[in-house]
């Protein structure tokens, strides 16, 4: 038995093509046919390490029953929301509208026009503890497509139409320093004070908001945003989402302790974790920051890596079917790997006991002092993970794809710069080759994902956003001219394709990909800051290291454009005002003109957030290529010997410097 998604590349897809439903994945033959057999759209979305997503899978689309009602009455489609978010974002966009809330699976039943009338998540087979059954709203809208179809066609214009119009709406505001205050605010007035993070069950680890109190703190000197993300950073660090043997961060903790996660690990959220940790390292000088830095990016480069050096999006939650039992102890396991001393040892500071903390068993968490967890390259430590490894298989999503791929290569980057170890710097720039030779076209657009030796879809804004950023971060890793080179060029074809030149801001896809019901701007940050979000930071950034005024109207725009966004809630755009900060508080450039890289140059960046300062290296070797990219260095004369050190701010040059410790950035 099989269906036509068994020709797809998507781990997710080929997960459903045994399936009894006759899925189609998204392509113009399926609404084809539903135009032509008078047929509504079963959409169906997910991604194939989502506990939900099988749960719904097994109960339904896995029975026989309920696969005779859709392929009789539906024309059935499967999306993996990680290889096409512009179709997710449209319709998560209308879920969200419609109920309150969203959530994978996402479930959408629309016109063959790709209008939606019905959304929800996940629903069982039959009825249960107040969630409609699948059959039942499978059933009722047959026969309402039958007999009543005027409602369902009006309620699917009427949804198009706002979601077209609410589109359209434009808001520009001139942003100032109260609206990184208001963001602040908000995120102290919900922080919970003794476990860390913001509100209630579930908790998600939220990287971007964490870095923006860092930020602050640094800014405003205020003790109270260190504080808050310090409490946060500690708890998620001793807390059950914390993979203590095998390293990584689960996706999200079910419950206000960060004890227990939801189980699946994905390659995003351990990238955006590597990022916050070092910065939280170099301003706190925290050495618990550093080792959890360490042991999550060894854990991706274990893990996560493909042979040809791209980065694969996640693991799932299940094994054998149950969450979490991949993750899980019992103290006689610990006793008989370890021997008993060192199992003790272990389940008392692990909270290892007989009674458990999941089901029946329990998921390692630092309940004693920080000082007191073993190194996690401690042969204890891994004796416990080669063991976890033989006992239980964990599916692996293998997609590679580009704008998670760029955050990990800032990951690296940072690591290589700041744990001082080569193999990270290795992968940072070994997965940008990779990116480059696998991930463009003919005409050197990106491709968004790649696997089983293909690329495809068009990669959409946050692609070339994240993977700009990605680019400016090699370049401070290596000083190579050429990373800024391709930066550039990225953000410039960002720029041409993507953005809104009569209302600003930037749709999620190209102007000439492929049309959906609506061309959606998003700027709130989610899991991951938004494509609006970073693509102010890379104008930023941009005109800082070049001084191309195209960068700098680009970046004007897209900061009134992003004000006026967030006015009404501006702590859900916390990775923006990290953009906006760049501009409302003091700008500093430095440029080392040498005749070869300074001793004192790479300290400094070991111990500095990447946000202080931008930094341009001139040397007899590179100043040629880097003039293309920065014109204005042409003027800057390399010395016989030393180094001269040009810094501005705020526009303003002060005159060279032989002594870096002149220049007093502290």
């Amino acid at each position: 038995m099989s269906n036509m998604l068994k020709k797809e590349k998507s781990p997710y897809l080929q997960q459903h093509s045994e399936n009894p439903v006759n899925w189609y994945p998204w392509c113009d033959e399926a609404f084809r046919r539903a135009r032509e057999e008078d047929k509504p759209i079963f959409l169906s979305i997910g991604y194939s390490t989502c506990h939900w997503c099988h749960v719904m899978a097994h109960e339904s689309f896995e029975d026989f029953e309920v696969a005779k009602l859709l392929n009789e009455s539906f024309i059935c489609i499967k999306v993996d929301r990680e290889e096409r978010p512009d179709i997710d974002s449209v319709y998560m966009t209308v879920c969200q509208a419609l109920t309150g809330s969203g959530g994978w699976p996402l479930t959408i039943i629309m016109t063959p026009e790709q209008k939606p009338f019905f959304a929800g998540s996940y629903f069982p087979k039959h009825r249960r503890l107040g969630h409609p059954g699948l059959g039942d709203i499978l059933e009722q809208t047959r026969l309402l497509w039958m007999e009543d179809r005027k409602e369902l066609l009006d309620t699917g214009e009427q949804i198009t139409r706002a979601f077209n119009n609410s589109n359209e709406a434009v808001s520009y505001e001139v942003p100032n320093k109260d609206i990184l205050k208001e963001a602040y605010n908000t995120l102290k007035n919900s922080f919970d004070r003794e476990w860390g993070g913001f509100g209630s069950a579930p908790k998600f680890p939220s990287p971007h908001n964490l870095m923006f109190l860092l930020r602050y703190s640094y800014l405003e000197n205020d003790s109270e945003a260190l504080h808050m993300a310090e409490v946060t950073l500690d708890a998620m660090l001793r807390g059950g989402i914390h993979d203590h043997i095998g390293g990584g961060f689960c996706r999200y903790s079910t419950d206000r302790k960060w004890l227990v996660p939801h189980f699946e690990k994905m390659l995003y959220d351990n990238a955006l974790l590597i990022i916050l940790y070092l910065e939280a390292y170099q301003r706190t000088d925290n050495k618990s920051y550093f080792n959890v830095s360490k042991q999550t990016a060894d854990y991706i480069l274990r893990e996560l890596t493909d042979l040809n050096d791209g980065f694969y999006c996640g693991q799932d939650a299940d094994s054998d079917g149950v969450e979490g039992k991949y993750y899980v102890f019992l103290p006689s396991e610990i006793n008989e790997v370890l021997g008993v001393s060192d199992g003790d040892d272990f389940c008392r500071l692990y909270g290892i006991t007989e009674v458990g903390n999941f089901e029946g068993k329990s998921i390692p968490n630092l309940i004693e002092t920080a000082n007191e967890a073993w190194r996690y390259d401690d042969p204890r430590i891994k004796k416990l993970y080669e063991y976890r490894k033989s006992r239980v298989f964990l599916h692996k999503d293998d997609k590679i794809l580009l704008s998670w791929n760029s955050w990990t290569i800032i990951a690296m980057a940072r690591a290589g710069l700041i744990l001082g170890d080569e193999k990270y710097k290795e992968a940072a720039e070994s997965a940008q080759r990779f990116i480059e030779e696998n991930m463009t076209d003919g005409n050197n657009r990106l491709y968004l994902r790649f696997r089983n030796g293909e690329a495809a879809h068009a990669a959409q804004l946050e692609d070339y956003a994240v993977y700009s950023l990605s680019l400016i971060e090699l370049y401070r890793l290596t000083f190579n001219p050429y990373y800024l080179s391709q930066a550039v060029l990225r953000a410039k074809q960002m720029i041409e394709y993507f953005e809104d030149k009569k209302d600003g801001g930037y749709y999620i896809s190209a102007s000439d990909s492929e049309r959906l019901i609506v061309r959606l701007k998003e700027s709130y940050d989610g899991a991951v800051p938004s494509g609006n979000s970073v693509a102010a930071m890379v104008l930023e950034k941009l005109f800082a290291l070049t001084g191309e005024s195209c960068f700098s109207d680009a970046a004007d725009r897209q900061q009134k454009y992003m004000a006026g966004q967030m006015k009404r809630y501006p702590s859900a755009h916390c990775f923006a005002l990290i953009a906006l900060s760049q501009s409302l508080y003091t700008r500093r450039e430095l440029i080392c003109a040498c005749s070869t890289e300074p001793k004192e140059l790479k300290e400094y960046i070991k111990c500095h957030s990447a946000d202080d300062l931008n930094i341009l290296l001139k040397t007899p070797e590179n100043a040629e290529k880097l003039s293309e990219t920065a014109p204005f260095t042409i003027s800057y004369p390399i010395p016989e010997s030393g180094a001269l050190w040009y810094l501005c701010e705020n526009g303003i040059c002060r005159a060279p410097v032989t002594d870096f410790s002149e220049l007093k950035l502290l």
